[in-house]
């Protein structure tokens, strides 16, 4: 499985902040499980799922001066988090 974060910000929409993520090189049976088991919006886009979350500002994961000066360090902790977080839902 792989997890990239392919956007975030605020959705002017909604109010709320947002981190999209692209979830990759799955197969059927885990994109089945995925789908009953997330409970965040998840789109299936020809086999590759897209997972969008959203947080109020205090639970923003790029929200800090720090994710700001550096976003790639950001975006592979928050790639890992996600990981962990899909694959803890997989086992139940």
């Amino acid at each position: 499985m792989l997890v990239k974060v392919m956007d975030y910000g605020f959705s002017r929409k909604l109010f709320k902040y947002y981190v999209i993520y692209k979830i990759s090189d799955i197969d059927e049976e885990t994109r089945k499980k995925l789908e009953e088991r997330v409970e965040d919006e998840l789109q299936d886009k020809s086999g590759v799922l897209y997972l969008t979350t959203y947080f109020d500002k205090d639970y923003f994961p790029f929200k800090s001066e720090e994710a700001r000066m550096l976003p790639s360090d950001f975006l592979a902790r928050e790639e890992i988090e996600m990981t962990a977080y899909l694959l803890s839902i997989l086992e139940d």
